[in-house]
């Protein structure tokens, strides 16, 4: 069956089940054609005063009772820094425990331990908004034995309160927690800011078990997950390194190139008739996008204006803002560097809030709902404004959905800002090799040769090249840069599906291919 892309995808997969192909980005919505929130959160009854600390990680895995083919679940709040989940599956495959469900909210090159694992067929399904490193490269292969599934950050709220994803064990790395399992992100030495994947894990895991490096006195405050929902506490050694959170894609950029398309982006917002008092923001991960605040920062200031309210991954940089007053508050689901960690813990403006509020689209109140303007990045787009950001060049699995898709749905103008070759290779294509976010929801695309407005926002459009900005169309912007770097090579790609691509609603927007020419 196709999808309303013109995507293949099969009606049903050996081991992930029946598969519903994408319809439209608000299809769902407006039909009421939205999962049911079926699976209860789970009771637990317990005496009182009964302990919950454990001798150690393996005390606590031993006591969920792990079995063959059990799901494990965690959150990837340390990123680059990550220290617990391969700490966790070294010890289940000490205890011979096969045929497990990973479900991390993301997996970066800290996970590219889980190679082996895969390999060995004890790890044989992925669930995961992200897949990067060498870990990517080899389910690209067709290494791991289902496909994997790639949802948005909102779609796996989804997709666990509706039972698709079924934790057994939830892993949950605290840098501050206390006996009961009252567990904070904001301090402790290993400090890394919000913790608001980890509340989905808390709330629907059979067996919770939070991992610190530093048990403080009862009660732990501010307890972003609370001990009503956990089992277990253990203190380990260290649950990671703080300071690798912020990488290449959380840092704002240095490079000429990726500033001058920040520039580009920020007029537009400028002109684009929601730059006002009140204007809610985000920017996602990558260079360009993240540099697109620095500037914004300095519109705001000239022009006087005061937003609302800032969400997703922060910065230091939008802790300035508010702290400068140029926004009302932050709604952090995700903290892009260690430091602000200390913003989350003293300003009550700064306010963390679970992955189920931020984006979850089956809900009534969903923070991406509520934004005017997303700025986000792409590793490819193509002519109809479809965006790429999980396959590389080759096709290999590289990127992460994120909340991609979700804020672009739900922002009233979304802005994916990119070059228009990286190399020599062109990044706006006939069509890109993986959709992730639909064209429907994505109204502009900023590059350094020019900036292309989707035709259904012809006002936009106007407006924009009333204000003096480069405006083309993007089918012209493509030979354009097409004569520069030449047309690539096809993709070597062979018959197997390796990855499910799915829109933010549970339904496939796209499959990946396995790539036959990596090693």
């Amino acid at each position: 069956m196709k999808n309303a892309l013109g995507v293949e995808i099969p009606e049903y997969i050996d081991g992930l089940g029946e598969l519903q192909p994408y319809q439209g980005v608000w299809n769902s919505v407006l039909k009421g054609d939205v999962a049911s929130q079926t699976v209860p959160t789970v009771l637990k009854a317990q005496k009182a005063h009964v302990s919950k600390m454990c001798d150690s990680l393996e005390d606590a895995i031993k006591k969920s009772q792990p079995f063959d083919g059990m799901t494990v679940s965690c959150h990837h709040h340390l990123r680059g820094g990550d220290g617990v989940l391969m700490q966790a599956i070294a010890i289940l495959d000490k205890m011979g425990i096969k045929d497990i469900t990973l479900a991390s909210s993301s997996l970066t090159s800290a996970h590219d331990g889980l190679v082996p694992y895969i390999e060995s067929g004890m790890i044989t399904r992925i669930f995961s908004s992200g897949i990067r490193g060498r870990l990517g490269e080899i389910i690209s292969m067709g290494k791991l034995k289902h496909p994997a599934v790639i949802h948005s950050h909102g779609g796996r709220v989804r997709d666990i309160m509706s039972g698709r994803i079924k934790p057994d064990l939830a892993l949950l790395a605290a840098s501050a927690a206390d006996e009961e399992g009252n567990a904070t992100g904001a301090h402790g030495p290993s400090a890394f800011g919000s913790m608001g994947y980890a509340d989905i894990d808390a709330r629907y895991a059979k067996t919770v078990v939070v991992v610190t490096d530093n048990l403080v006195e009862y009660p732990c405050v501010p307890p972003s997950v609370r001990q009503h929902f956990v089992d277990y506490v253990v203190t380990v050694d260290s649950i990671g390194d703080a300071s690798k959170i912020a990488s290449g894609t959380t840092r704002i950029t240095s490079s000429p190139m990726d500033l001058r398309i920040a520039r580009i982006a920020a007029t537009v917002i400028e002109h684009s008739g929601l730059f006002k008092n009140g204007m809610s923001f985000q920017v996602g991960a990558g260079g360009a996008s993240l540099a697109v605040a620095k500037f914004l920062r300095e519109d705001m200031k000239r022009k006087n204006i005061q937003g609302s309210f800032m969400i997703g991954g922060v910065t230091s940089y939008g802790v300035d803002m508010l702290e400068e007053g140029l926004f009302k508050a932050i709604f952090d689901v995700q903290s892009f560097d260690a430091a602000v960690s200390t913003s989350v813990l003293n300003n009550p403006q700064h306010i963390e809030i679970t992955c189920d509020q931020y984006a979850n689209p089956n809900n009534c109140g969903a923070m991406t709902n509520k934004l005017d303007v997303v700025v986000l990045g792409a590793l490819e787009v193509d002519v109809d404004f479809n965006v790429n950001v999980i396959t590389g060049s080759s096709g290999e699995i590289r990127g992460a959905s994120g909340g991609h898709s979700d804020t672009a749905s739900g922002a009233n103008l979304s802005v994916v800002v990119c070059p228009s070759f990286r190399g020599r290779l062109p990044i706006i294509m006939d069509r890109v090799h993986t959709v992730v976010t639909p064209g429907e929801s994505v109204d502009v695309i900023v590059t350094e040769r020019g900036v292309c407005v989707n035709p259904s926002k012809p006002n936009l459009a106007a407006a924009l090249k009333k204000a003096g900005v480069n405006v083309v169309d993007i089918r012209d912007l493509k030979k354009e840069v097409d004569s520069m770097t030449g047309i690539p090579a096809e993709k070597k790609l062979g018959d197997k599906i390796v990855a499910l691509v799915e829109y933010r609603d549970g339904t496939i927007i796209d499959v990946i291919k396995n790539v036959t020419n990596l090693e």
